[in-house]
């Protein structure tokens, strides 16, 4: 008996020393071969991203729609915040990455480069706001499980052995097809056709009845290019009237290049001594080559700045540049601060970067519409030229302005002053044939009336304007000021010479106010806009192009419709009718008298234009 105990406990010592043996070895290769001990967490092979949404006075905004695009601008994920306005990339692979977040009635904020390391966390704290939106990183450190942190990557960087001499990284399929196939992207169009009265040649060239294009598209997802052109005929002249305008701009590793812009047009003017219009008259041509950009200085600071030269070549040829410049501060909850400076022609064309993209939380598709009918705009603004002392000239503006905006809830309110200084304005003179010799004044390309240059002036400005939200399909806007206006000495003159009919034109100070409101009709799509202006009726205002404020000093009644019409749905695209009527009520005329005759000089004559448009 034992002898069995005996020879049993041997036994069993001997089994419990194997398998601790065991045990040890399986525990040694186990590290050897970088197993997890049991019970650690596994090393994270990827990272996120994770935010809050507030509003510039705080407030968490539920339902924001954020986009992650990867490096090549490709659209990764989306998602909405919650209540809390909270939003959670996760399970990224280590890359650079793009945020951007959007909301009806606030200015789309964007993200580039945000760098995302395995194992880390990228916490942004994103700041929406009417005028700039931002995006901060509050912190980007290394969440739990992190591979290895930044001392050790820089040990083994700083090692000989270590350190790769050479390494080739596998090109998947997937991104060798799409680079190869989808050589153009995103590419959007409108065709529309558009007739009735057009705009004063002082003011700008709408064809009376004319066909116009534009296109936008992405080479290699990485070189955005629009094209856009005009062709159209006029009431006065034969020959149609023709213009194109092309924009190319650039991303590299996620930062924009400047955009670069040429313009060219062409159109007949009425001759001086033709009768009804019958003879073509003398070639106006115009080239212009801008360039404008942008860049965020710091993160509350971002300055726009743009150059245009531009050459007119009517009677003789005519080169001038224009500079532009914008520097907007964001300051937080207590709303934003603007200073701009322009001088030369007029300086709209070169802030369609900043208000054409999504502008308002609206979808790519309507941002992108928006931005081609914008450059449609910009191709009919012709330089504004008159006559005067038989001597072709350009009519040029030197403003400096700024301006305080704040945005509390659905209301925004903004402030601003700013000093004009205009040289050879030109406005539209209407009057008996013999009123004002031929040498002083120029055939308008789109009525029977003619442009008259009434000389230079300077005038101060300051305005006062409220918005307010009424839902998701409708606002109301007022504006105010007192600005510098024309007008004529009640005796008029004596004699039709020009210098004489100048000299009774002065400026004098007077109050304005502008009511606007838009709304969108929600069964049938509907969308009008109207508004309407408000001075001195012995007064002309001349309009001054806001480049700080979303302000306008427009005279007298203007309403816009768009309506949406049905298609047919197997074709990809949809039809839009519009339809405008510019001062309906006649208002913002000048008396003129001179040698006993009587005319008008305006710069907003009435019209009622229309148009049918194919978006694709």
């Amino acid at each position: 008996m034992r002898m069995h105990l005996s020879h049993l406990s041997k036994t069993t010592t001997g089994t419990v020393t194997g398998l601790a043996l065991a045990g040890a070895i399986g525990l040694i290769y186990a590290v050897l071969c970088g197993v997890p001990a049991l019970g650690a967490p596994p090393p994270q092979l990827s990272g996120g991203i994770l935010g809050q949404v507030k509003s510039s006075a705080g407030i968490t905004q539920m339902g924001a729609t954020v986009l992650l695009y990867n490096r090549y601008d490709q659209l990764v994920r989306q998602a909405l915040t919650n209540p809390e306005g909270k939003f959670v990339f996760d399970q990224l692979t280590p890359d650079l990455y793009s945020i951007r977040v959007t909301l009806a009635s606030f200015f789309p904020a964007m993200r580039r480069n945000i760098a995302v390391a395995a194992g880390s966390e990228n916490l942004l704290q994103i700041n929406l706001a009417n005028l700039l939106s931002s995006i901060d990183i509050v912190s980007a450190g290394p969440s739990r499980g992190a591979l290895m942190s930044d001392e050790w990557k820089w040990v083994l960087r700083s090692s000989q052995a270590t350190r790769p001499v050479l390494r080739l990284l596998p090109v998947s399929s997937s991104a060798s097809n799409s680079s190869n196939n989808s050589v153009f992207s995103e590419t959007t169009g409108v065709v529309r056709l558009s007739g009735g009265d057009a705009d004063t040649f002082s003011a700008g060239s709408d064809q009376a009845l004319g066909t116009a294009f534009a296109v936008a598209t992405s080479i290699y997802g990485s070189t955005r290019v629009q094209f856009s052109g005009n062709i159209g005929y006029s009431p006065n002249s034969a020959i149609p009237a023709a213009g194109f305008r092309t924009s190319y701009s650039r991303n590299r590793d996620g930062q924009s290049t400047p955009q670069l812009i040429l313009t060219v047009r062409q159109l007949y003017l009425p001759n001086q001594q033709a009768v009804n219009g019958t003879d073509p008259g003398p070639m106006l041509r115009t080239m212009s080559l801008a360039m404008r950009d942008q860049v965020d200085l710091t993160d509350h600071l971002r300055l726009e700045y743009g150059v245009s030269m531009d050459s007119v070549n009517f009677l003789e040829r005519l080169n001038y540049v224009s500079p532009f410049a914008r520097a907007t501060y964001q300051l937080g909850a207590h709303g934003s601060v603007r200073a701009a400076y322009s001088d030369g022609g007029d300086p709209s064309t070169l802030l369609d970067r900043n208000s054409a993209p999504e502008a308002n939380g609206a979808s790519p598709d309507a941002a992108s519409n928006e931005a081609l009918s914008q450059d449609l705009a910009a191709l009919a603004l012709l330089p504004r030229i008159s006559m005067r002392e038989d001597r072709v000239r350009v009519q040029r503006t030197r403003n400096v302005e700024t301006a305080y905006q704040r945005v509390e809830g659905t209301r925004t309110y903004s402030a601003g002053v700013y000093a004009e200084s205009v040289s050879n304005a030109a406005f539209l003179l209407s009057g008996p044939q013999g009123f004002m010799p031929l040498t002083d004044t120029l055939p308008d390309f789109a009525s029977n009336s003619r442009i008259f240059n009434v000389g230079d002036y300077h005038r101060m400005g300051y305005t006062a304007s409220a918005k307010q939200a009424l839902g998701e399909r409708m606002d109301a806007s007022l504006s105010m000021g007192r600005a510098g206006g024309l007008t004529a000495s009640p005796q008029g003159s004596e004699s039709s010479d020009p210098d004489a009919v100048r000299g009774t034109i002065h400026q004098v100070q007077r109050l304005w106010a502008t009511a606007a409101f838009s709304a969108t009709i929600p069964l049938s799509g509907t969308r009008v806009t109207t508004t309407y202006g408000l001075t001195d009726s012995r007064v002309m205002m001349p309009d001054h192009v806001f480049l700080t404020q979303d302000v306008s000093e427009s005279t007298g009644w203007n309403v816009r419709v768009r309506q949406p019409l049905p298609f047919f749905p197997a074709l990809a695209g949809r039809l839009e009718a519009t339809a405008e009527m510019r001062n309906i009520l006649a208002q913002g005329y000048l008396p003129l008298e001179a040698n006993g005759q009587k005319a008008l000089l305006t710069n907003s004559p009435r019209a009622v234009r229309g148009g049918l448009a194919f978006i694709f």
